[in-house]
């Protein structure tokens, strides 16, 4: 249940408090079967086509910006048929879905706590609680199911784009043929790989909405509130991202045992 709106402006372990707690109530409505399925729809296309263009041009530029920087290095190697691998270890697994993750939550999370914000400064919220409608399950669960589900498939588009960017890039100023980016590609990024951009995908959309949506819930005072509430839940959302994202990688990364050979 949300702070009480006669409360003073809440400080920031007060919002991450109440974050915390709405996580674990989602998963208890979602295990429930209480969210609103016909609500998800609507929110599918912001976080999805309406974020596509920006994530897409994103990747592309990025693509173009570390091959041109990874070739100038190996090419005074000699090594100039490796960048594909250089390019599948660093921007496959980890650039493409930090980039596109950043991306949404400047748009899609911010978006998330204005409009609940300013529900909230409204008394919307309050009138909801009248209704009998609980305001997880109407407002804020479909907003993070539709970030779980597009965040993922923005991520494995960018990265698409992201690749055929480098390809061009080697082929214009390298003139490295595109097979041979592509097998240096293939040989150094493993199924798994995508599997794990899937599961980053799915928890930054989750920390991107359930952020969005719990600073937005914790906004008091007016117009100049929900302007700051949806500023902070993008930088939050933002640190969540990166700190998600070395979990990850920690936990599922090869990391040296440490034993010499």
């Amino acid at each position: 249940m949300a702070p009480k709106s006669g409360a003073s402006h809440p400080y920031g372990y007060e919002r991450f408090g109440f974050t915390f707690l709405l996580v674990g109530q989602l998963w208890l409505h979602l295990l429930q079967g209480k969210t609103c399925w016909h609500k998800i729809s609507e929110h599918l296309f912001k976080t999805g086509p309406a974020s596509m263009i920006p994530v897409l041009l994103v990747n592309i530029l990025a693509g173009m910006i570390f091959t041109i920087q990874a070739a100038r290095q190996l090419e005074s190697l000699g090594a100039i048929n490796s960048v594909g691998g250089v390019f599948a270890i660093a921007f496959c697994r980890e650039l493409a879905p930090i980039l596109t993750a950043s991306v949404i939550a400047g748009q899609v999370g911010s978006a998330f706590a204005a409009e609940i914000g300013s529900m909230k400064v409204t008394e919307q919220i309050d009138a909801l609680y009248t209704l009998r409608t609980d305001p997880i399950d109407y407002l804020i669960l479909p907003r993070v199911l539709a970030c779980c589900v597009t965040v993922p498939i923005l991520i494995i588009l960018g990265l698409v784009c992201g690749i055929l960017s480098g390809i061009f890039t080697t082929a214009q100023f390298y003139q490295l043929p595109p097979l041979v980016f592509i097998e240096s590609v293939r040989s150094f990024l493993k199924p798994t790989d995508i599997v794990n951009l899937g599961c980053k995908g799915v928890l930054f959309g989750a920390a991107i909405g359930a952020i969005g949506c719990g600073w937005g819930m914790t906004t008091y005072g007016g117009v100049k509130q929900v302007g700051e509430s949806a500023t902070a839940a993008v930088v939050v959302a933002g640190i969540a991202i990166f700190a998600i994202d070395l979990a990850v990688s920690l936990l599922f990364g090869d990391l040296p045992s440490g034993k010499p050979n």
